[in-house]
Formats: C-alpha cells, structure tokens, sequence
C-alpha cells in the first residue's frame, strides 16, 4: 500500500568531526530511492547547512551571531544539495530543493500553495528535499521553527503522512540518557498520554553541531502524532531501519498518532501558526468548547494575556492555565480585555462599533488534549 512518508535526519548523523558523513548519506539515499520505487511519497528533511557551511570555512565553532549564522547556511547549502543530487541522480531519482521559513506556514495562501507544490511534486515521482531557510528565517519575530524535528513535524501535518522518522545519533528514546546514565531503560512505545510525560527524561541540546536533542524530538512527535501522523525515533547512521519498521519489526521508538483532524485548515490553524497571547476561560466555556461544539464568547473569557491583533492565533486556557484549544481571535488584545466577561450584546456599546457575536468561531478552533 503506498504511503506518505517524511524522513527528517540531523547535523550528527549527516556529518562526522566536521565532515560529511558520505556512506551515511549513500545509504540512506538508497533506501529513500527504494521506498519511492515501491510507490511510497516520500518527503526528506534534513539538517547540516551550517554544519557543511562551517567546515566549508573551516570555522570551529557553530557561529551564534543569527547574521553569521544565515551566512554560513547559504555557503552550506549549496554543497549539501550538490550532494544529495550527484547522489540520488547516479540511481535516476529526481529531487527537488524546497526551502521553507515559519512564514510560509503562517499565512494560508502561502501554506496551500506549498501544500499543492508538494502534491504536484509527488505526481512527477520527486523525493522533495526540504530545509530551513536559514538565510531569510526571522528568530525574533517567532518566525523561526528553530530546529528541523519541528520542521518536519510540521511539513508531515501539512501533506497528511502516515510516518515521520526521525534519524538521531540514538537508536530510540531511554528512560534517561543512556550516554551517562548506564541504567537508562529503552522505550519502545509511546502512547498519547505517556508522551506528555516524558518531556523530564529528554534532556537538552544533543550534539554541538545540532540544534536539537531529544527534547525537540518529543516535541515534534506532539505535533506529528497530533495530526495523525505516526512517528518513530532511530538510528541515523542505518537508515535501512525505516524499511525494516515498515514491514513491522521492533525498531526504535514508536509514537502512536491520535485521531487525523478532519481538513487541512485546522491542521492549519493548530500547527501551522504562531499563537501571540493567551485567553483564559471559566468552567462554563471550557465545557461548551471540548464538549458541545460551541465558539467561543467573550462571557466565557477571564483574562487576556498577550498583544495580539485580530485575525492572529491565540491559546485558549482552563481555570487551571492548561491549553485546551487554539484559535483564530475576533478581536485584538486591547479589545479582549474590554469584553471580556461581558455578553455579546453589550460588545457594540463597550466598543463603540457592531463586532462580531463570536471571539472565536468553531470552525477558527482546534481542541487539544480532550479535557479530563
């Protein structure tokens, strides 16, 4: 059965002391060919631009300075897409070079229309490969993933894969880190509610050269299980290991997905945005939202927290401070606070003008966790 796939490997299993790690990156170059002549889709998302960029330049250490550091992504990834490309064209398999920033997947035209570029890409038989682009990608103003586990998590909700597999330095997730603790447990399955509890054995920053660790691991298999898409964390350095988990053997860390949102826009609006404030709602709301369907009133809001603009995303809080949805905001933040609490027909005469009866729309609105 052909399935839609999105292998995402990192700076520590592509590169070794500084170089590229050629063998690796022939292996799994092979195994990607593989699996797109059995039929599957498949997505690659990789890491090492700075990583190639800084050895190109014989720089020692990974540079923190964000223009130094878009610099040396363009000298790096020009070299590593040559790379790929000698190497996937020695075996006939088109690729293509897709280079997104947070901002693509903010606004909605831009995310259908890299949706559909996909699409079209997956129809002509091309493995897209996909990065940052870290020559224009904005930290400050949040429009940055800030590594590529999230990236690719969110490229897997955006063309709907059945797989995310992450390639580590690790061969699955432990109960605390195996490098230093010898009694560190190996995981082998992870389902909803245990995933949010593993967030203490993460740990931080792995390798020098990366920007992750397992702790963004976990975070992207949040948003990729979210959206029904079911991730495994394993060995980078065997990328065969993904053709081995496909016919069903026990390899790495599985992640179980949860139910797939019903369309696009509220994978949209649930990974796809950037939240800018918080609202904080009271019993009553919470249990029109996760249980009866309803939107959002400006009765059911306590407090507001953020500065926030209309038409913006924001977080939607029980009494207790706990995400239990996101959504598209009506109002923007100055506005909030001066309805909140108050019942739709009054908000003409507090604001001056006829708004809308809503704060949040139900078809604006994705529920997280179920409330329990």
């Amino acid at each position: 059965m052909s399935q839609t796939l999105v292998i995402k490997i990192g700076t520590s299993s592509l590169t070794d002391r500084g170089q590229l790690a050629l063998s690796t990156i022939a292996a799994l170059v092979e195994t990607l060919t593989h699996l797109r002549h059995q039929g599957h889709r498949v997505v690659l998302v990789t890491s090492g631009a700075v990583g190639v960029g800084c050895a190109r330049l014989n720089l020692r250490d990974r540079p923190q300075k964000m223009a130094l550091k878009q610099a040396v992504a363009a000298v790096g990834q020009g070299r590593l897409m040559r790379v790929y490309d000698d190497l996937f064209t020695t075996l006939g398999q088109p690729i293509a070079q897709i280079l997104l920033t947070r901002r693509d997947l903010v606004d909605r035209n831009a995310y259908v229309n890299a949706k559909n570029t996909l699409d079209a890409l997956f129809q002509l038989g091309v493995i897209p490969v996909v990065n940052e682009n870290d020559t224009v990608a904005v930290e400050e103003l949040k429009l940055k993933f800030g590594d590529n586990d999230t990236l690719s998590a969110l490229v897997a909700s955006l063309v709907a894969a059945d797989w995310l597999f992450l390639l580590t330095d690790v061969d699955r997730l432990y109960s605390a880190d195996p490098r230093v603790n010898p009694d560190a447990k190996p995981i082998d399955r992870v389902n909803v509610e245990q995933l949010e509890s593993l967030q203490g054995v993460a740990g931080s920053k792995g390798s020098p050269w990366g920007t992750g660790g397992m702790a963004t691991k976990l975070s992207a298999a949040r948003i990729a299980t979210s959206s029904g898409v079911r991730t495994v964390i394993t060995q980078g350095q065997q990328p065969d290991n993904i053709l081995k988990v496909l016919t069903g053997e026990a390899i790495g860390t599985q992640f179980e997905p949860q139910a797939r949102p019903e369309n696009s826009r509220k994978r949209w609006i649930a990974h796809g945005l950037v939240t800018m404030g918080k609202l904080h709602l009271d019993a009553g709301a919470v249990t029109a939202l996760s249980k009866k369907g309803k939107s959002l009133l400006a009765a059911g809001v306590t407090a507001v927290e953020g500065q926030f603009q209309a038409g913006d995303a924001v977080l939607l809080c029980n009494p207790q401070g706990q995400e239990i949805a996101r959504g598209i905001v009506n109002y923007n933040a100055l506005e909030m606070q001066q309805i909140q609490g108050q019942h739709s027909d009054r908000i003409a005469a507090i604001l001056g003008y006829e708004g809308v009866e809503t704060v949040v729309h139900r078809d604006n609105l994705v529920l997280c966790l179920p409330e329990g």
